[in-house]
C-alpha cells in the first residue's frame, strides 16, 4: 500500500518566508521547507498497483492556470483539542476550487474512497508534540491571523507519496500533472 495525497508546491520565496517564520520550540514540531506544500486532497492508503493507473488518470485534469496567495490561519481540530497549525489560501480562487472538483471525479473513478470532510485547502505549518496543550498555537494564531503572501501561479499539482517514520513523515513525488 502507498499512503498518497495531492498537492500544489510552494514557490520557493514563499517557502523560505515561512521556514523563516519557525521559531524553536519544545512544543511544536514545525514542517520542513521542502515539505512544506498546499493540500489538496489526502488519498490515504492506495494499492501500489493502482498508483500508475491513478497518476495516468490524474495528468488528465485540467483548469486554466491561475493566481493564489496565502492568507490566514488556524488548528486542526479548531478547538481545545488542536494538533496542527496551518496556513489557508483565505476566500481562494474558483479555479482552485474547480481543480479540487476535478480531482476528486478522476479519484471517485478509481474507486478511491472519498474524503467527505469540508475542502479547506491549507499549509501544515507545525504539528503540536505529544504532552502540550493546545494552548502553544495561540501566539501563533495572532502572528499569522493577518499573514498573506505573495500571489504565485498555479498551473501544476504533484501527487505525492508519504512514508511514516519515527523521525517525521517523508514525502516523495510521484507524478507531477501541468495545466
Amino acid at each position: 500500500m502507498a499512503r498518497l495525497f495531492l498537492a500544489i508546491n510552494l514557490p520557493d520565496d514563499i517557502c523560505e518566508e515561512l521556514d523563516a517564520a519557525a521559531t524553536p520550540s519544545h512544543a511544536l514540531a514545525w514542517t520542513p521547507r521542502q515539505q512544506l506544500h498546499l493540500t489538496l486532497r489526502f488519498l490515504g492508503e492506495v494499492p501500489r498497483e493502482q498508483v500508475g493507473l491513478l497518476a495516468a488518470a490524474l495528468a488528465q485534469v485540467r483548469v486554466e492556470p491561475f493566481l493564489l496567495a496565502l492568507s490566514g490561519c488556524g488548528t486542526f481540530p479548531p478547538d481545545a483539542k488542536a494538533q496542527v497549525l496551518w496556513i489557508g489560501v483565505g476566500s481562494g480562487h474558483p479555479r482552485l476550487y474547480q481543480l479540487r472538483q476535478r480531482i476528486d471525479d478522476s479519484v471517485l473513478r478509481h474507486a478511491i474512497p472519498a474524503d467527505l470532510r469540508r475542502f479547506l485547502p491549507h499549509v501544515t505549518l507545525a504539528r503540536l508534540r505529544n504532552g502540550h496543550p493546545a494552548s502553544a498555537f495561540q501566539p501563533l494564531l495572532k502572528r499569522f491571523a493577518s499573514y498573506e503572501s505573495p500571489p504565485f501561479l498555479v498551473q501544476s499539482f504533484g501527487l505525492y507519496e508519504s512514508e511514516l517514520l519515527p523521525t517525521g513523515a517523508v514525502h516523495r513525488l510521484i507524478a507531477v500533472t501541468s495545466f
